[in-house]
């Protein structure tokens, strides 16, 4: 899964800056990248535990 995530982000993040760069960019590409890179994110990032719950589980162990 984590294979097919980072292209789309790369690319997101290609094309939104290409797109900025231009005299006059069009924000609908805009919003599409950064919507692509942020759902990316989002899924990339759920898999790795939060901090929070590690803690909880050291406070449970020692219990």
């Amino acid at each position: 899964m984590k294979k097919l995530i980072l292209p789309f982000i790369f690319v997101a993040i290609i094309v939104g800056l290409f797109e900025q760069s231009k005299a006059k960019p069009n924000i609908y590409i805009l919003s599409a990248a950064v919507a692509v890179f942020m759902y990316g994110m989002m899924q990339l990032t759920s898999k790795v535990p939060s901090k929070k719950e590690e803690d909880e589980k050291d406070i449970d162990d020692d219990e």
